[in-house]
């Protein structure tokens, strides 16, 4: 039977999946009818704003240390095993797989035919079949939507198995708890239980191109977000939480090519997929205008609190989860580009927080530098107070994504060092966080100084000044920057007292000369030589 949208198929639909027992399977629903499906079936409630609202239950994020990979002959050899990425054996695989099915015998599901990749040569087709159809309204938002005539003739290369109120028994099934999100790289399948996380769905189809781009398609893989100007010219975006990535890359000048994971091929950047997921903790309109117009009809909100007696969202309560969290396709995006792909990137950004107050608020990099900063992926989260100020938190995660990258983070490093010197991109090293001083003592950078600083890069208007270069860090600092002052560029000249700069500086270095040793035995010697003077 061909599959149109929002039909009820029949059961043998799904049977080559193992799922020829379901009650019913509902293909290619619209929002709307899976609005009304979630409405109905008592998963959630719409919002003023038009949005459907939901919880996920149990858990408000990712999991971890319950995400596996089938290790087989694809794998064995080819993935960095360890924390992030735990094995499962492929018997083992292959008994839960079929406990989810009969889980789901009997259940009516929700089917939805979508894919990956907006460049059209490195397009993946993915079929997602969901317990819920808020899960479905997800697929629907975060992945790319086939047209109407393509779902007639769809075939997928992967299928997402989605049942929240699956349980694992680990002593059964190999896991380490009830939940659980497994890829399986021969058979195609990421199979995802125990966790109404939506999070899960979009991460494992990330999780599964961070393998396959790098090591079959020569196409560097990337947690980031990315813009183009008005003159094609295409910006990228890395850092983690707190480092300012979705503000400094929502421009109203640029228009949005993604906000979360791209690919880079040899003439492209590429959105990976079809939508956004934003957090929302805090979200006011002033602050971002984007977003907060994204969450209209179609949307779906996570783990939010509307004020009592009301459907007005508040977004400042995180009673639930710090995770808030709204999924929209990217058209809700008044500046989006579609289809979602522009040229070779001109200028790169690495945003961090340091907390410490020693980098740079802007600095250049060279190769070996940028592969060096991309492994480290290096932010600093303040901590939380009981009496008086503690030391900043210092987070290290590879290639900023450490726990989605399934190869070792050095391969990621070296695409990206290589095509840094094929395509002449400039990197560059944005500090968002402390000046004058550590937290506590100094300030936080502004954030019109940053921005200026950045729209200078994109500009080119970096590109004659002169350059210093810093003691311990070795990157190139500008002396001067339109509408930024001058005094600040060079964070040692912003301190009270410069030996206390120095001293800070060494141990920052220090913690970075640390935190390598993981992966030094696996990187070129460019990379290595990029790392910071630290005196013991």
């Amino acid at each position: 039977m061909n599959n149109e949208f929002g039909i009820k198929a029949s059961n043998a639909s799904v049977a080559t999946l193992g799922l020829g027992n379901v009650a019913a399977a509902y293909w290619n629903l619209t929002p709307a009818e899976l609005v009304e499906e979630a409405i109905v079936r008592g998963e959630g409630t719409l919002v003023d704003s038009g949005a459907l609202a939901a919880d996920t239950g149990e858990f408000t994020g990712r999991s971890p240390k319950d995400r596996f990979i089938v290790k087989d002959a694809i794998t064995e050899n080819a993935v960095w095993w360890g924390d992030v990425n735990i094995p499962l054996d492929s018997n083992k695989f292959d008994l839960l797989y079929h406990r989810v099915c009969a889980y789901l015998a009997g259940k009516e599901i929700f089917v939805r035919d979508a894919y990956a990749c907006a460049d059209p040569k490195f397009r993946t087709n993915i079929r997602v079949v969901t317990e819920q159809a808020y899960h479905n309204i997800f697929a629907n938002n975060l992945f790319l939507r086939p047209t109407h005539d393509e779902i007639l003739n769809f075939s997928p290369e992967w299928t997402i198995v989605n049942a929240p109120g699956f349980k694992a028994d680990p002593a059964i099934d190999g896991t380490r708890q009830h939940n659980f999100a497994i890829l399986n790289f021969t058979k195609k399948i990421i199979l995802i239980g125990g966790t109404g996380y939506t999070g899960e769905i979009k991460k494992g189809i990330f999780g599964v191109l961070n393998f396959v781009l790098p090591h079959d398609k020569d196409v560097l893989s990337m947690h980031c977000s990315a813009n183009i100007g008005k003159d094609g010219d295409t910006a990228i975006f890395f850092g983690l939480s707190g480092t300012g990535k979705t503000t400094l890359s929502a421009d109203p000048n640029r228009g949005l090519i993604g906000d979360d994971e791209h690919g880079w091929a040899s003439d492209t950047v590429f959105n990976l997929e079809g939508g956004c997921y934003a957090k929302c903790v805090d979200l006011t309109k002033e602050k971002e205008p984007e977003i907060w117009e994204a969450i209209k009809f179609g949307a779906l909100l996570e783990n939010i609190v509307c004020y009592e007696g009301t459907s007005t969202v508040d977004f400042s309560n995180i009673s639930k989860t710090e995770n808030t969290r709204v999924a929209y396709p990217i058209h809700h995006i008044a500046n989006a580009v579609e289809p979602s792909m522009a040229s070779n990137p001109k200028n790169i950004f690495f945003l961090t927080c340091d907390a410490y107050g020693v980098l740079p608020p802007i600095s250049k990099l060279d190769a070996g530098q940028a592969m060096y900063h991309f492994i480290s992926g290096y932010t600093a989260k303040v901590a939380g107070t009981e009496a008086g100020v503690t030391e900043p938190q210092t987070t290290f995660s590879a290639c900023f994504g450490k726990v989605f990258l399934p190869l070792h983070p050095a391969k990621y490093a070296e695409m990206l060092g290589k095509k840094m010197k094929e395509h002449q991109v400039n990197v560059w090293l944005v500090n968002t966080g402390w000046t004058g001083g550590a937290y506590g003592t100094g300030s936080r950078m502004k954030l019109s100084y940053t921005r200026a600083m950045i729209t200078a890069a994109l500009n080119g208007e970096l590109a004659g000044v002169d350059f210093e270069q810093h003691p311990v860090f070795g990157l190139q600092m500008p002396k001067t920057c339109p509408n930024v002052p001058a005094e600040i560029l060079n964070p040692r000249n912003t301190w009270a007292n410069a030996a206390d700069y120095d001293h800070k500086a060494n141990e920052l270095a220090q913690k970075f000369i640390k935190n390598f040793e993981q992966y030094a035995t696996g990187v070129s010697a460019e990379t290595l030589a990029a790392a910071p003077v630290a005196k013991s």
